[in-house]
């Protein structure tokens, strides 16, 4: 994606049953990270105590557990990616295939204070909600050694207790296949419910962490998608809501 407009490759359509693939080739995102930039032109400092991590020691055994409930090892070791792994996997990976997964649709749900807000002004992530469907990514990892190879991206997902691990059935091009995914954790306290786009936009537009504004989570999760060519309602939708708060706020707080 150069200057906010997606160019892929034009989709093809889908069998009878099958998700029909989109393409975005003639949209631009109103979103950018000019736009974000103006809008959050200050750097924000980390606060460790805005959110308690879990310690990989406190991880490992669920890990652990998580991998005997493996069905089977045939197939191969499998991360199914939805959001910011898109962007930003946390793991080296063989292959990867553009999948479906039914029964769970990604949703802003998850309050973030730290990383990407702050206790005062908490951002939100993604998540997996149960019902509908999902289109994403299926990363193939090495697993000559799956604990290890886990450890980097169940630490990232896990350590904020905001999520649940689960193995989920992803349809690809190339035949089902089982990936491990990271699903909403309702009895975390970060859990928001379902806000509406409005709450949602007003939420991402206000937030900034040390890591850098939720609305830069958005954008840069909504031009991934784009490229693969993989069209989300929800996303595209929020990241119009967004820009227009962000344009307001640029517009209210000009450059010193």
């Amino acid at each position: 994606m150069r200057d906010g407009v997606a160019r892929l490759v034009p989709a093809c359509a889908a069998p009878s049953g099958m998700v029909r693939c989109w393409t975005m080739a003639s949209r631009t995102l109103t979103l950018s990270l000019d736009l974000i930039a103006r809008a959050h032109p200050d750097p924000v400092a980390d606060d460790p105590d805005a959110l308690a991590l879990l310690s990989d020691a406190e991880m490992a055994p669920d890990l652990a557990a998580m991998l005997a409930r493996r069905l089977s090892p045939e197939g191969g070791l499998w991360v199914f990616a939805y959001g910011s792994l898109l962007w930003s996997p946390e793991f080296s990976y063989h292959e990867s295939r553009v999948g479906t997964v039914r029964g769970w649709h990604r949703r802003f749900c998850l309050r973030q204070h730290r990383f990407r807000g702050t206790l005062a002004q908490p951002g939100l992530v993604l998540a997996l909600e149960r019902g509908g469907l999902c289109r994403g990514v299926a990363f193939r990892l090495d697993e000559a050694d799956p604990h290890a190879t886990l450890m980097p991206v169940w630490r990232r997902e896990m350590k904020g207790k905001g999520y649940e691990a689960r193995w989920v059935a992803v349809a690809t091009d190339a035949g089902p296949l089982r990936a491990l995914t990271f699903v909403a954790n309702r009895r975390s306290e970060r859990y928001t419910g379902r806000l509406s786009d409005a709450d949602l936009a007003d939420t991402i537009a206000a937030a900034a962490g040390h890591l850098g504004p939720s609305a830069e989570y958005l954008f840069r999760t909504v031009e991934a998608c784009a490229e693969l060519g993989l069209h989300d309602r929800h996303l595209w939708r929020l990241q119009a809501l967004v820009a227009e708060r962000l344009e307001r706020r640029a517009a209210n707080d000009p450059p010193r």
